[in-house]
């Protein structure tokens, strides 16, 4: 196609326009290849290269014939040959340049200034931009880029001075480039000198520009002062987002990192491949976006990023088992544990803490005991978090006495201690030890929270201590909690006046709260009005819900069985109506047992697991 096209150029009794040859070639080639615009063009120009090493392609002719006069063409022409970094082509273009005088252009020296610079001939460049008489600010970046991705740091800095003292004021790119200089050096009072440029040329609201700062200002002064820049930038990209992400990850501040990571994506920005790129080299990155997937339920993001990581440290093991761990998959994090211990990686508390819990979810007693030898084994059986972990993980198992056993050989517990108690006891029908527990904590000084408060207002409910969980629950609004009650513990409440027969109570409880009702306070109050037979509280909190919740499948079928108890058969059958109407499906329950070991669990009905 080139042969022929040149061929056309050639003969002077088919002249075509200098515009037809232009679309011509970007016509033919785009179809040819099925690239974009410019690189069309490249492709093109490089498939030309042959001929003229061959067939001695006339340049002066095309330039001269067809785009004389023209120095968009010229400077196309050029700015392909820095893009191939075809240094034999873009040299032969400059030679016809200067025949046909076009080397007076600011423009195109700038752009051959550009192309020696990605050619790797940075004299070159050098030499042609001192020669120029006129330069421009994209002649003076183009040698400064240069510059800098050579590595020749003194150079660029030395050449950004003079740029300063010509009276050209920087581009974005300008300042985004200086400041790459600057943290790849370690120069931060420059970069200080440049923000400060910046903002008076008013650059530093540039995206590019902005996000450069965040890692000039993390990596020569402070994570602190590089969130200062990110708070105050008034536009953020992707890009920028992950940067901070970054930043916090390689200063070891996971939490910090997962609170960016998930600002970001509750604004609808996704990480990009920025971020993903290193993960083998950064390890720390790798926690961070695991913890991030698996505290936000992400499983499928968690799961696509597993395969990419190199698992050759403890860091990485422990953070794809505690990902499985907070997605509730038991079976995997005892599985990679294995392969953990296979491959000879060191275990610590974390690893064990972990583990354990997955063991509590599986309630794989046998496992969790294997577990606990272990620890004594590898001489983590004082360490307070894996202690923690053992008291709940028989807990959640049945084993109360065992959690007992553990809670007493703790010397110095913690809240975390006495709520893994506290919980236990809960959870296992123990309400009147979980309150004696609770008294006893409280006299020890140590100042319960959330949780415990949580879990002990749950045992007063099931043990039906109404006026022991109506104290507790104004010690908290009172301030003698770490927090101030949240919609789970007026959840709590409602489903204590209601345990108790006080329905009435209980809605005058949910319509006198200072924050708005949740899915969980009604739906506590609507169990109730099941039990109770309460068909007009269950009709009042069922439209609250389903105001909510209106694809809760649970909502309709509670609400028509309360109906159907309470003989209101056509009721019953159009609230299962309505239900058929929004398409709301209803997932059937089942019952699971551990058949033998781990792997190989069986619901009735079906088998579920591995």
């Amino acid at each position: 196609m080139a042969g022929k096209l040149l061929r056309q150029i050639k003969s002077p009794t088919n002249k075509i326009s200098h515009n037809t040859v232009y679309s011509h070639a970007l016509v033919k080639f785009q179809s040819s290849f099925s690239v974009p615009e410019a690189y069309s063009f490249v492709s093109c120009n490089s498939k030309t290269t042959s001929y003229s090493k061959n067939e001695g392609l006339d340049f002066e002719l095309l330039f001269n014939g067809y785009e004389l006069g023209n120095p968009y063409f010229v400077n196309r022409v050029v700015s392909t040959c820095a893009k191939l970094g075809d240094l034999y082509l873009g040299k032969q273009v400059h030679s016809t340049i200067i025949k046909l005088g076009f080397n007076c252009s600011v423009f195109i020296g700038s752009a051959l200034v550009d192309m020696y610079c990605k050619c790797g001939k940075i004299i070159d460049a050098r030499q042609l931009f001192y020669e120029m008489p006129e330069k421009n600010v994209v002649t003076w970046n183009s040698l400064f880029s240069g510059y800098c991705h050579m590595r020749f740091y003194d150079s660029a800095v030395e050449l950004f001075t003079k740029m300063r003292k010509a009276g050209f004021y920087p581009t974005p790119s300008t300042i985004s480039t200086i400041l790459g200089l600057c943290s790849q050096s370690d120069l931060g009072e420059l970069g200080v000198q440049v923000h400060g440029l910046g903002i008076k040329t008013g650059n530093c609201s540039n995206v590019v520009a902005g996000t450069t700062l965040i890692d000039m200002y993390a990596k020569c002064f402070s994570v602190e002062e590089s969130r200062k820049v990110f708070d105050q930038m008034p536009e953020k990209n992707v890009i920028t987002w992950s940067s901070m992400v970054s930043v916090y990850a390689q200063s070891h501040q996971p939490d910090e990192a997962i609170f960016i990571a998930k600002k970001m994506r509750s604004m609808g920005v996704k990480l990009n491949e920025v971020v993903k790129e290193g993960l083998e080299s950064n390890k720390y990155l790798v926690a961070t976006l695991l913890t991030m997937y698996s505290e936000c339920e992400s499983s499928e993001d968690f799961y696509k990023m597993c395969p990419t990581i190199s698992m050759d440290d403890q860091i990485s093991w422990n953070s794809v088992i505690a990902g499985f761990s907070r997605l509730g998959n038991g079976n995997e994090v005892l599985d990679w544990f294995i392969r953990m211990r296979q491959a000879c990686i060191p275990i610590d508390f974390f690893t064990f803490a972990n583990v354990l819990r997955a063991t509590g979810i599986l309630s794989a007693l046998s496992e969790g005991k294997q577990i606990h030898a272990l620890i004594y084994k590898t001489g983590y059986a004082s360490d307070v978090y894996v202690q923690n972990a053992l008291i709940s993980m028989y807990s959640r198992c049945g084993a109360i006495t065992d959690s007992k056993q553990v809670f007493s050989s703790i010397k110095e517990p913690d809240v975390v201690s006495w709520n893994s108690l506290i919980s236990g006891y809960s959870q296992n029908g123990y309400g009147e030890e979980a309150v004696e527990l609770f008294e006893k904590m409280r006299g020890t000084g140590i100042k319960p929270n959330h949780t415990t408060f949580l879990s002990v207002l749950s045992a007063c409910s099931h043990v039906g201590f109404l006026e022991k969980g109506v104290q507790y629950f104004n010690l908290m609004r009172r301030g003698d909690s770490i927090d101030h009650p949240s919609l789970e513990h007026y959840a709590c409440m409602v489903d204590l006046f209601s345990r108790a027969g006080h329905l009435e109570e209980a809605e005058t409880f949910v319509n006198s709260m200072p924050i708005v009702p949740g899915p969980s306070v009604y739906k506590a109050l609507l169990s109730a009005c099941r039990f109770h037979g309460n068909v007009d509280i269950a009709m009042r909190s069922a439209k609250s819900l389903l105001e909510l919740c209106p694809n809760d499948p649970a909502t309709y079928v509670l609400l028509s069985s309360i109906l159907a108890q309470g003989g209101h058969w056509v009721d019953a059958a159009d609230v299962r109506s309505l239900m058929r109407e929004r398409a709301v499906e209803n997932n059937p329950g089942c019952s699971w047992i551990e058949v033998s070991r781990r792997g190989s669990v069986s619901s009735f009905g079906g088998v579920v697991g591995s």
